[in-house]
């Protein structure tokens, strides 16, 4: 196991299939970009799977940072610009993921997995693991260079104070409701 893919499955906790596709997706990139140290890469990824956990540890890219944006289309799809660009590179996972590991997922989630079923559910997981980790690129992805609106550099905002709840957040947050400045959470809770 290579050095860069052991502190990918250090950082993510574990070795999944989502973790070693957004490991994937990072080693293409970095044949075309460098590894971001401040906000030059941006990546916009459009879901919330292990997958994104690969792509900050590989690629400096972040939320605390202002350069990883998140579209919750729930898809792996992973757009990568670089600032001073004109293009971005958008890169489509066309391999199908659930058709190697079965609907084992499924039982998972409605809590009907057997042991047997488990034991199986980890063997396809590792041969996933292993295909996705040996296959070339061009069998697990769709790439295009794609030309998107330069994403906003991180922004730092005042904080105010919740008048119901006394905790601070970012004015733009913010909420007014009968007079008061209240939070998000708070203005949630107000109006329902």
């Amino acid at each position: 196991m290579n050095e860069d893919y052991q502190k990918t499955i250090e950082f993510h906790g574990h070795e999944c299939p989502g973790v070693t596709i957004g490991y994937r997706v990072s080693k293409y990139v970095l044949d075309h970009y460098e590894r971001s140290e401040d906000e030059q890469l941006v990546a916009i990824v459009e879901n919330n799977s292990c997958s994104i956990d690969g792509i900050q540890q590989m690629l400096g890219c972040t939320f605390g940072k202002g350069n990883l944006k998140f579209k919750d289309n729930g898809k792996h799809v992973y757009t990568f610009y670089s600032r001073g660009n004109d293009k971005a590179l958008r890169i489509y996972l066309k391999y199908n993921l659930a058709e190697k590991v079965g609907n084992f997922n499924k039982k998972f989630n409605e809590g009907t997995l057997t042991a047997e079923d488990e034991k199986q559910m980890f063997e396809r997981r590792k041969e996933a693991i292993k295909h996705l980790m040996e296959a070339p690129e061009e069998e697990l992805f769709d790439v295009q260079w794609v030309e998107i609106e330069e994403p906003k550099k991180a922004r730092l905002y005042p904080s105010l104070t919740c008048e119901n709840c006394g905790e601070t957040f970012m004015e733009i947050k913010g909420r007014t409701i009968d007079g008061k400045i209240v939070c998000k959470e708070c203005f949630q809770k107000l109006v329902h």
